[in-house]
Parts: C-alpha cells; sequence; structure tokens
C-alpha cells in the first residue's frame, strides 16, 4: 500500500495548525497526570516566505502575533570567533542529518511541527521534522527536545512501518539530556510518531534502564487551515499559548517537589548529557587562566 503524501496540500499549499491535546501520565516513582490543550504549527519549510507574504498574523524572522524565527531551532555550532552565513533551518536541518548518515536532495520536502513565537516568546519541549523526498516517498524523522536551559537536541528517528496511509517511526534511543530535575538522566526516550494527516498522533514515553515505562507523553491533534482566521479562532480558544505551556511545566513541577519526587540537578551529570546544542554553563569547560611567567 503506497504512502500517503501528508498533510494534504490545499489551495494554500502544505501548511496547516493542529488543535492539540497534551497528556502526561507519571508511573514512577508516584503518579501524576497532566492534561491541557494547545495549537501547534505544522510548517512546510519550502513555505515559509510564502506564508509570511500571505499572512498577516504569523512571518518568518517578523515582528507579528505568532513569528516562525530559524534560530529558534537547530543551528550547527560555530568555532569561538567564527562567523558564518545565515542558513535557514531546512539547510541546518539536511546538514545534521548527513552527519547522521541520512542523504537528502536540495528539493527534499520537510515539514516541521512546532509552536510558534507569541509575541516574541516562545519555548518549545519538543518539535518535530518529518522528512520525506520530493516525490514524497518518507526518509526519517527528527525530534528535536528542548529544555528550560534553552539547550537542544535533535534525536533520529527511522522509518519503521506504516499505519493505514501514513508512515511510522520508531526508536529507544539514551535521553543523555537533561530535560526535568524529576528525571533520572539515565533514562531512555522511546518515540512512536506517526506523519501528521488529518490528524494527529505521537507518542514519547520515558523508559527505566530495565525498560520498563515511567512517563507516558502523548500528543494527538486534529488539522485545521493555517489562516489569519483560523489563528484569531486559536488565539481566542487558547491565548499565549507558549506562555501556558511554560506556566504550567513550573505549576507542575512545584507539584510534583511537593510530593517530594526525588531531584537531579543539571551539574551533577554532565557526562551523561551528550550532543547538546545552545549548552548551558554548566556544560561547557571552564576557562582557563594563562600561567604567569616567572618574574625576572
Amino acid at each position: 500500500m503506497p504512502f500517503s503524501h501528508a498533510p494534504k496540500p490545499s489551495a494554500s499549499g502544505h501548511s496547516c495548525l493542529y488543535e492539540c491535546r497534551v497528556v502526561h501520565q507519571r508511573l514512577a516513582p508516584k503518579r501524576h497526570h497532566l492534561d491541557y490543550r494547545i495549537f501547534m504549527v505544522w510548517l512546510d519549510l519550502d513555505e515559509l516566505d510564502e506564508l509570511t507574504a500571505r499572512l498577516r498574523l504569523f512571518g518568518r524572522n517578523r515582528s507579528r502575533l505568532y513569528n516562525f524565527r530559524d534560530a529558534d531551532h537547530l543551528q550547527a555550532p560555530t568555532a569561538a570567533g567564527e562567523t558564518r552565513p545565515a542558513r535557514g533551518v531546512k539547510a541546518e536541518i539536511r546538514s545534521w542529518l548527513a552527519e547522521q548518515g541520512v542523504a537528502t536532495e536540495e528539493d527534499c520536502r520537510i515539514g516541521l511541527l512546532t509552536l510558534p513565537r507569541v509575541l516574541g516568546y516562545v519555548f518549545n519541549p519538543v518539535s518535530f521534522y518529518f522528512v520525506q523526498t520530493a516525490a514524497g516517498e518518507p526518509l526519517c524523522a527528527v525530534a528535536e527536545v528542548g529544555n528550560t536551559f534553552g539547550e537542544l537536541k535533535p534525536f533520529l528517528v527511522p522509518l519503521t512501518g506504516q499505519d493505514g496511509l501514513e508512515p511510522t517511526f520508531r526508536r529507544v534511543v539514551p535521553k543523555h539530556f537533561y530535560v526535568s530535575p524529576f528525571s533520572d538522566l539515565e533514562l531512555s526516550f522511546d518515540f512512536r510518531l506517526r506523519r501528521p494527516g488529518d490528524q494527529l498522533q505521537i507518542h514519547v514515553h520515558d523508559l527505566a534502564p530495565d525498560g520498563h515505562p515511567v512517563l507516558l507523553s502523548t500528543l494527538t491533534g486534529s488539522r485545521r487551515p493555517l489562516t489569519d482566521g483560523q489563528l484569531l479562532r486559536l488565539t481566542a480558544r487558547y491565548p499565549l499559548v507558549t506562555l501556558h505551556v511554560i506556566g504550567l511545566i513550573h505549576w507542575h513541577a512545584l507539584k510534583l517537589w511537593w510530593k517530594r519526587l526525588p531531584l537531579y540537578r543539571k551539574a551533577e551529570k554532565p557526562e551523561l548529557q551528550r550532543g547538546v546544542y545552545r549548552p548551558h554553563a554548566s556544560l561547557r569547560p571552564p576557562a582557563t587562566t594563562p600561567a604567569k611567567s616567572p618574574s625576572a
């Protein structure tokens, strides 16, 4: 059975919105439940400039109500003092994929599921890239995980199967990334992704070293057109969506602290924080002071 080319293009292109429900179910060491609703954008990375020209409320690297900023996502590090011409996020992700051994053509299609900036503010716990050939054949997915320290870590998620007409992607991989003060760095991520179509269905679970689930996270949603009218409707329903997300994260962190869950401090195990982009100061090697020459 062939794969579909999803999301299906409308008269305005492939990009769209998803009205979403997010559920986190913590199973150990104590149970805790979090359930909230948001909306996210699905962006065909080849349509960003066209969207900026067509929409009044959304733009690329513009000061609008909703803004997509390339620098908010994966950016290859540069040596100290080195300058590199600015590259769009599509070029950055293709370069990173090449480092992972995944070759892509320049005309490949990449869709990005993410939260946009709202009034200049953004926080993305996780964004997802879905990569396919120009002809629509799926290649892989990438999960770009963020934390409140401003760090990012990408995870390659290979194509593994098909659910109806939609390709599916699966990978269990050591986390080696500080996400939460209530999560051990020795956990693994279990990514179970289905390429977005009319419906959105994504699962990211935390697994203990013995393989048992510790935290179950699901993201589901329904497709909406990306228009100014829909953005206004979703703004009224989910105002200041990114601030809502970061507010919930801190509110539930307080609840977990009140339940006396063990705390894991970021600076404790830097050796288990690997492949991190935009590393926090706690991961940077200390500056060396030049040795003083002996006095005459």
